[in-house]
Formats: structure tokens, sequence, C-alpha cells
């Protein structure tokens, strides 16, 4: 945490008198401004604001009011409605009406007295976001999927890493639903891992939706920001989820489908547990029947990741020595995962980073490169050919139409 209007009793005191103000000392110090009585002292609190506050991110807003040592002090939407009605979630929590309702996240991400910064936009706007978030001196935790394009992970990381920031990003299923299964592969008890299959959703496609008239209290230009300009119609920017044409999720220009939103939790619960987390395959290749057929990666160290193929859960691995999920077989070896630190999950584990400075579970390192192979999947069904990828440099070596889709162009004035 950083303490920036912190001034010093000398300091107090001269600003006081140089105005002519009187200054009066309370006589007694309520407990709640030391820490007494399960108060959590003012030095001790996070104070947080929230970018973007419709659908899954309301979710996330109520997830950090829960923490005692949370004080959310403002809250950012482009629709009136999503911010107002958050604007009362906070109020309603704290018993007052001090929490700020703004339209533009600058509003937000340059405040002085925030800490730390959710971000829970549609995909498009995560990196922007999040990247004025860390130049401002703000922590970030950001939802899943990390970003829309490779490139903007890699600059989210770089932004946290130069401007010191603790980044976590929002997938809570990697731990909490499949944390027993990654423990168990990654003790050693179905051997040296040799594939894994993940079940996930299919991309994004193009919008070709007509215009509607904008709603009132929707800043449609601000909602679509650096992508390209589309007619408003309340399907492009619905919170509906999956693919099904009535929500963001479904639109290339926003999001890259169930394979990078749902990708984020089961390419991510993979990888954690094959401990491939802060690489890449190093070859992709598309099936020949796009409907039916496996999209593989392929990792340096032999590991074959498929999406798809039939098993049964989001993650199915094998390995020299069995399958899981499986029969059980004993532990050969201590599990190596890093886990949450601190108490209530990936959230809680965030603000125990806030706190001490530690990466966090989560870290944006980590999601990147969940991020990247999901991308690199929608580019290999995009292209329809086999890829190669150096996960060190973060390209497609020698090929230069497949590294034109690292990146999108952004419409003025956005730009990383």
């Amino acid at each position: 945490m950083t303490h920036r209007n912190k001034l010093s009793r000398r300091e107090f005191l001269k600003s006081a008198a140089a105005a002519g103000a009187a200054v009066a000392f309370p006589a007694v110090i309520p407990a709640s401004a030391l820490g007494l009585g399960g108060a959590i002292a003012p030095s001790s609190r996070i104070v947080m604001g929230a970018v973007g506050v419709g659908g899954q991110g309301t979710g996330d807003l109520r997830g950090f009011l829960g923490f005692p040592e949370v004080q959310v002090v403002a809250v950012c939407d482009v629709v009136k409605g999503h911010r107002d009605s958050a604007k009362s979630i906070v109020d309603s929590r704290y018993g007052d009406a001090g929490c700020a309702a703004v339209g533009d996240f600058r509003e937000v991400t340059r405040r002085r007295d925030i800490d730390a910064v959710l971000v829970a936009t549609p995909d498009h706007w995560h990196a922007l976001v999040s990247i004025d978030a860390c130049r401002h001196g703000k922590d970030v935790y950001c939802e899943k999927p990390l970003s829309l394009t490779i490139r903007e992970g890699r600059a989210m990381v770089e932004a946290s890493r130069r401007y010191g920031r603790v980044f976590s990003d929002g997938s809570q299923r990697i731990r909490g639903d499949y944390g027993r299964l990654a423990d168990y592969v990654a003790s050693g008890a179905i051997g040296e891992i040799r594939e894994i299959y993940v079940n996930v959703d299919g991309p994004s496609r193009p919008c070709d939706l007509g215009g509607q008239p904008v709603p009132p209290g929707m800043d449609w230009d601000l909602w679509l920001g650096p992508a390209p300009w589309a007619p408003y119609h309340p399907y492009r920017c619905s919170s509906a989820y999956g693919l099904d044409g009535k929500g963001w999720r479904t639109w290339y220009d926003y999001s890259g489908g169930m394979m990078t939103d749902w990708g984020g939790h089961n390419f991510g619960g993979a990888m954690y547990a094959a401990q491939l987390d802060t690489t890449g395959p190093v070859e992709v290749i598309p099936p020949e029947n796009k409907r039916r057929g496996l999209l593989t990666y392929v990792f340096a160290n032999g590991i074959r990741m498929y999406r798809g193929g039939g098993r049964s859960g989001a993650l199915h691995f094998v390995g020299t020595l069995g399958e899981a999920p499986g029969p059980a077989r004993p532990p050969t070896r201590p599990n190596p995962l890093r886990q949450y630190k601190g108490a209530g999950g990936i959230q809680g584990d965030f603000l125990y980073g806030v706190k001490t400075r530690e990466r966090p579970f989560r870290d944006v390192e980590f999601a990147h490169r969940v991020a990247t192979v999901c991308h690199l999947g929608n580019i290999a069904y995009l292209l329809n050919r086999p890829l190669k990828w150096d996960p060190v440099k973060e390209e497609f070596p020698g090929d230069a139409e497949a590294n034109r889709l690292l990146d999108r162009p952004k419409r003025e004035p956005w730009r990383l």
C-alpha cells in the first residue's frame, strides 16, 4: 500500500496555522482509529476503485467488499445504470453515500488516494485500463482473460514490472476447482505427463449486427474505445454469456470467445498442473476438421496438450504411470505447486500481495502465458495451418502472416 496523502504532525500544524485555522485535538482517540476492537486502522486499509461493474464486475465488487481491510471509494462504468447500482451496493455496505460513481476509467486510475483497481471491463479494454492503473501507481486485479492480443498481454507484464505493481488475474477456478487434481498430477502419481486434454468452447466471430439508437445513459463511443467503430446494438455489448450472438464474448472485435474466456480457467489449470506456466508451446497444429478434430499444442519437453478429445470433465491428464482423473495412486514426491497465500481465495491472495508486495498466485506473467495459449489456438484456427512458435521471443519465426495477428490496430486516440 501507499500512503500518498499522509501529513506529518508538523506539516499539518503549519498548514492549519497558515490558513488561520484553530486546531483542536480530541481528548480521546477512537479505538477504531487505532485498529482496536476488531476495526481496521486507516493505515492498514487498502483503498480500491472498480472499473467495469456490470456482469462479472458486480460479483467481483461484492467479493472485495467482504474483506474488512478493503475500502472501496469509486466505481466506474460507461453505463449509468451499472455504476449507479454499484454505488448503491458500496454505500449500503458502508452505511453512507461516499462512493464516487464515474463514467471515465481515468477518474479512478488517476486518483491519488486509491491503492488498487479492479478491472472487469470487456476484454478489449483490459490492457489499456490495467496499464494506465500501473503507470499511476495502482496494483491491479484484472478479470480473465488477461488480454485481447498476445502483444497486449506482454505490455501488461512489462508495465507491472516497470512500475513495481502487484498484478493478479481473476481466474478463481485454476486453484479453486482444479487445485486437488493439479496437486495430484504434480506429485508424480501418474508419472511423467505426456498428454493433456482440455475441454473448452470455440473462438469468437465477426459481428454482422445492424445499428439501433444508443439508449440514454450509455457512452457508446467510450464502450467501443480502442475497438473499430460500429453502430450500437444491445447484443454487441451485453454481458450475456456464451457464443449465441447475444453478448460481446461472441464477437471478434471485443473477445477471443470461449477459447480465451473459459480457456483462461481450463488451459490455466492444465498449465498449472504441468508446471508450464512460465513458457508456451513450440508448435500449434489445427485439426483438419475444425468441428471434430483436436487442436494440438506441442511443448519443448514433449508434452502434447489438446483442445477437446472426448475425455470427461474439463481436464484430463495422461502420464507414463496412469491417468487423472482415474484410479488413485500414491504420490511419489512432495507437491511442488504454489498455493494461495492469505485467506479468502484468489481475491484474498491478491490482497495479501498488496500488503506484502509478494507476487500473487495468478501473477500477470502466468496469466499472460495462459492467454497466449488461447490466442495461439485462435490464430491457428483462423489461418488453418500449423504454426511454429518461439515462447521466448513470443513470435512466429519467419511467418509474417501469423505475426501480423499478434496485435490489432487501435482506434484513435487509444494506444498502449
